[in-house]
């Protein structure tokens, strides 16, 4: 975004952004769903909610550090970009956008079908007063939020407020009639009617609720301070949802008078979303109607809060071309994002009209799940990433186990989801394939035209299956891309060599065009090398910003099977080796390819990466190799897989493991090994019984002092299931 265009402003305060939470948690939820959770648990959803919030907590920490540190329209969406490999951002901000969208359609319809009953109680009978009070509802919030954050801000603290009033009078009529009904302690007696399952039950019900803090940080740009407001608000809100939530509990069922032996719990969930509208209307007089009139106003704070949300997830996506970057634009008065904001409310209205949301909206809560997960990754790997060069307002403590349990619970509540409501995985995954035929049909073709715009590619017509991607280098084109030559060979593939033509960040890339006619010239000695050899290559230069965008850019768009990398420059990387989504051999060349007759591989059998190096050495054909099996296997397990690598011709060099492994222990071996065979090339994994091979001080160090050349290889995959693949099998071996 150029720097002369309008820019979101920092209107919004501490207690706006806490009400923006409120609104989004108790909003539609307040009085609807605390009547059929009752129903499930009895007195015991008070723990419901409490565990519920505790669960919460462990996302809403990840959401606590990433809004304060990188406090960005988008939330989520923008932070999955930094920390997540394509097309994962895409998805994230696609599912979200869709979940506020049904969200807010639902919204707006129970508002209309709230306001339908009124006025039939009035004895108006209004016909589709449902929609067309829904459509009012939308229009108007979506003009308050056109017209600035600022009134956009006031209008949902006065909603927010007036629903927190109408919550404060039920509960504290509740209080005064148990304080005057002494024999309310009865309801109580048997907490617990429906066991641990009408718990589980209810919190399964109710913990959709939970999830509207995320609304906070979609205004990241829009706070003032973030780095304190972002976390306190965040914070704040869900302490105040849980309490609001249990004391509508514990009143409705202390306060309120079945006229039976029915106990309260029991009377109040037989009556289901209108369970809390009875209660009340059993000892506060017009309680029916005041409860009516609640959950209105409550449908009218969320209905706000989501087209508000909705609009900043459509505008970082447009920012950054996953949808048309037109949806970025501010408007220069009231600065804020509008065309999101009318392209969003326009495609709530077609929902709202046309659309089962009853059967949609049962994807929404299962959207959020997956969405949190992804925010709980890429907490850890931003963190990694990063580090202290972020400024934080509130850091993770027990890093990185808190994520980590995050992402276990919502994957363990988004199975619950799909066993209980099967048609909300049937939704996502229709929207989801939607999404990624506009992915590579449009938006990636148009994120990559302005990030890391192609300006000519040379070379064959025929494509190859097998790719391999290596970066020209000016200072010496050719060494690199003799080990892509050579892989290219072995496994009848083609090379393709990209060239990149930085410019500055204040600068605007049509400037690197200037520098095109001299990245083709520079190419003619490459070209020169590849044809003797007679291998298939695509010659791609491209101007950006950043190389590494441009590097996992053109790993897309082509498709590349293997980067090629050099061994310093991707150590030093960090974001690259982070968001990568292809196989890398990463080489720090001493002897040059061509002449390496001996090679060394070390291999085991838990590493992800270990059977890249069995390709490897299969590429390095007409050489010595042996392999050096570090292995935990044992009796005939271990020797069908040293059978194997002799079948494949390698001399199998033996070692003992200790009980006690470390980067130390490993190095010291590596360069004993090396002393003993003298190589002219190493292999290993990027991973090695668990060691980091490219990021460990020490491994470092020992590969720094053999005189050899080194490859490192990182096979593709996603690591975490890996692990839990391992840490399975070793339990199954016990």
């Amino acid at each position: 975004m150029a720097t002369h265009e309008p820019r979101l402003v920092r209107t919004l305060g501490l207690l706006d952004v806490i009400m923006i939470g409120i609104a989004a948690m108790i909003g539609g939820a307040m009085f609807v769903l605390v009547g059929p959770a009752i129903g499930l648990a009895g007195p015991a959803v008070v723990i419901a909610f409490l565990l519920n919030a505790v669960i919460t907590m462990f996302t809403a920490m990840s959401y606590a550090e990433l809004g304060s540190s990188i406090p960005e329209v988008g939330g989520g969406y923008r932070w999955i970009r930094e920390g997540l490999p394509r097309p994962m951002p895409f998805i994230n901000g696609w599912l979200g956008w869709f979940a506020h969208i049904v969200a807010t359609s639902l919204y707006a319809v129970s508002f209309g079908t709230f306001m339908q009953g009124l006025l039939a109680l009035a004895g108006i009978d209004l016909e589709h007063g449902d929609k067309l009070f829904a459509a009012i509802a939308i229009v108007a919030l979506a003009y308050v939020n056109f017209k600035g954050t600022s009134p956009t801000g006031k209008a949902g603290n006065i909603i927010t407020l007036s629903q927190l009033a109408v919550a404060l009078t039920f509960i504290i009529s509740g209080l005064y009639i148990m304080s005057i009904k002494p024999e309310w302690t009865v309801q109580f007696s048997d907490f617990v009617p429906m066991g641990v399952a009408g718990i589980f039950a209810a919190m399964a019900l109710t913990f959709i609720a939970f999830e509207g803090y995320e609304v906070i940080v979609q205004a990241g740009e829009e706070v003032r301070n973030p780095r304190r407001n972002i976390p306190v608000a965040i914070f704040i809100s869900i302490a105040c949802v849980v309490t609001i939530y249990s004391l509508i509990a514990i009143t409705a069922i202390g306060a309120s008078d079945p006229g039976s032996d029915t106990p309260a719990w029991m009377f109040i969930g037989m009556h289901g979303e209108l369970g809390i509208m009875r209660a009340a209307d059993t000892f506060i007089p017009f309680g029916a109607l005041m409860v009516l009139a609640g959950g209105m106003v409550s449908m009218l704070a969320a209905l706000n809060a989501s087209i508000f949300s909705s609009a900043r997830v459509a505008l970082a996506m447009g920012r950054y071309y996953n949808l048309p970057h037109v949806l970025s634009m501010i408007h220069a008065k009231n600065r804020t994002p509008y065309v999101a904001i009318i392209v969003s409310a326009g495609i709530t209205l077609f929902m709202a009209y046309f659309f089962p949301l009853q059967d949609i909206a049962k994807a929404a809560g299962l959207i959020f799940l997956i969405l949190f997960a992804q925010v709980n990754a890429a907490v850890i790997n931003i963190r990694r990433l990063y580090g202290e060069r972020l400024e934080y307002g509130f850091k993770i403590p027990l890093f990185p186990a808190i994520p980590m349990i995050g992402i276990l619970l919502n994957i363990a509540l988004a199975l619950y989801i799909i066993i209980t409501q099967p048609i909300s995985l049937v939704v996502m995954i229709i929207w989801v394939a939607i999404g990624l035929l506009m992915y590579r049909v449009y938006s990636f073709k148009q994120e990559v035209e302005h990030t890391a715009p192609l300006l000519a590619s040379t070379g064959y017509l025929e494509r190859k299956d097998f790719r391999v991607l290596v970066q020209y280098m000016p200072e010496d084109p050719i060494k690199m891309i003799r080990y892509a030559i050579r892989v290219a060979e072995a496994s009848d593939g083609e090379v393709n060599i990209l060239r990149v033509i930085t410019v500055p960040y204040q600068m605007p890339l049509s400037s690197g065009i200037a520098f095109v006619d001299d990245a083709i010239r520079s190419f003619a000695p490459v070209r020169s090398v590849l044809e003797e050899r007679r291998v298939p290559y695509h010659y791609l230069p491209r101007i950006a910003h950043d190389v590494t965008d441009a590097i996992l850019a053109s790993i897309e768009e082509q498709r590349v099977d293997l980067l090629v990398h050099e061994f310093d420059s991707f150590k030093r990387n960090r974001r690259l080796q982070m968001l990568l989504t292809s196989d890398v051999m990463v080489v720090r060349d001493v002897k040059g390819i061509d002449g390496s007759k001996r090679v060394l591989a070390f291999y085991d059998d838990e590493g992800e990466h270990s059977r890249l190096v069995l390709k490897v050495l299969g590429w390095l054909k007409d050489t010595e190799r042996a392999v050096v099996y570090l292995s935990r296997l044992e009796g005939i397990e271990y020797v069908n897989e040293k059978d194997r690598l002799k079948a494949h011709g390698y001399e199998v060099l033996e070692v003992t493991i200790p009980d006690r492994i470390g980067d130390r222990w490993l190095s010291n071996l590596i360069f004993e090994k090396v002393k003993a065979y003298e190589p002219d090339t190493i292999v290993l994994p990027a991973t090695l019984l668990g060691i980091d091979v490219i990021n460990s001080m020490n491994m470092v160090r020992a590969l720094d002092m053999v005189d050899c050349n080194v490859i490192v290889v990182r096979h593709f995959t996603i690591h975490a299931m890996h692990q839990a693949k391992v840490m399975l099998k070793r339990i199954l071996q016990r």
